[in-house]
């Protein structure tokens, strides 16, 4: 009985993850586009948690040295299985988010 115990404790453990650290790092977009993509991987185990501030940060810096003066987020991400097991699943994950450069100059001209 003492040993189904263990093998259920270990087994719960091993099951609920584990926090881990993630920042996004730039893996694409279009100069012409005004776009930044930002992506971050985890594993099936692995509870991330994001530094979305850090995200915004890369982003904005890409778009400067693009000439434009800023960059925000799109509403959505884009989750994707980036290793699949036959046995258990998605076992690893790919996270991209895309950001829109913004520039005064160019948003004033649009509008008038």
């Amino acid at each position: 009985m003492m040993n189904k115990l263990i093998i259920v404790a270990v087994v719960a453990s091993l099951s609920t993850g584990c926090a881990v650290q993630k920042n996004y790092g730039a893996s694409g977009g279009s100069r012409s586009d005004g776009t930044v993509k930002m992506s971050y991987t985890y594993g099936a185990f692995q509870i991330p948690k994001v530094n979305e501030a850090g995200a915004l940060e890369v982003a904005i810096k890409r778009c400067k040295s693009w000439g434009y003066d800023a960059a925000e987020s799109f509403d959505f991400v884009d989750k994707r299985c980036q290793q699949y097991s036959p046995d258990m699943g998605c076992v690893a994950w790919i996270v991209t988010k895309e950001f829109q450069c913004t520039s005064k100059d160019i948003d004033n001209e649009q509008i008038q």
